[in-house]
């Protein structure tokens, strides 16, 4: 059996530790091969407002572990998102992967508690599966759960997820920007798109061929004009 994630390879531990808009999905036809399944249809999305809000979503690792730290975990976290949209029928419109976080971007037409259903769910299962199918046996005993319920034996998520409702497309903008420049606010790269896993190039209209996610925003209406560059 092999230890926890040890140093920058894929072994490493985990102890060094927003106007308005109409959007429906679209997901590009060019997508990496891991998801290369498409969305299903979504109808069109009512324009932003305090009545239909866009929902900015935070979750964040248990202890702020550093889970999310290698390069093969986000790719497992991106496929995650990949299946949970798919599943759950709702749109990922802008995103990041932080070392112990993730920040999302969803249109609201299902309820934010649903949403976070699925997504947490989800990447919480692969990851567990990905560093059991490693053996990365140290590293799982630090998400193990004090006491828990068959098929609930490891925690990956802090219990208070943070939700924030986007009621106007400038909030909704502002927090594009804020989720994009995570990465050079922790001194993680200089410039945001040399950040491999968040949606700032797809939005600067220059994604790379082999993005690890596509984002939901080809479809997005601006009445005046908004939106990506």
């Amino acid at each position: 059996m092999k230890g926890g994630l040890q140093g920058g390879s894929a072994k490493a531990t985990l102890s060094g530790l927003p106007l308005t808009s109409a959007v429906r999905l679209a997901l590009p036809a060019a997508v990496p091969s891991f998801l290369h399944e498409a969305t299903p249809p979504i109808r069109k999305m009512n324009f932003i407002s305090p009545n239909c809000p866009a929902y900015y979503l935070t979750s964040v690792t248990r202890d702020r572990l550093p889970v999310f730290r290698l390069d093969a975990m986000k790719s497992v976290v991106c496929a995650a998102l990949n299946e949970a949209r798919r599943s759950g029928e709702f749109l990922i419109l802008a995103y990041v992967i932080m070392p112990d976080h993730l920040h999302l971007i969803s249109d609201g037409e299902k309820k934010a508690a649903v949403v976070l259903r699925f997504i947490n769910g989800l990447v919480s299962r692969r990851i567990i599966d990905f560093l059991k199918s490693e053996g990365h046996s140290s590293s799982l005993e630090k998400l193990r759960r004090g006491s828990y319920r068959r098929g609930h034996e490891y925690s990956l998520w802090d219990h208070h997820p943070n939700v924030r409702l986007l009621t106007s497309e400038s909030m909704f903008m502002q927090r594009v920007r804020y989720t994009h420049q995570n990465p050079v606010r922790l001194g993680l790269v200089t410039r945001a798109e040399e950040y491999r896993y968040s949606s700032v190039r797809i939005w600067n209209r220059a994604p790379l061929e082999d993005e690890p996610l596509m984002v939901d925003i080809d479809k997005i209406s601006w009445r005046r004009g908004g939106g990506a560059s």
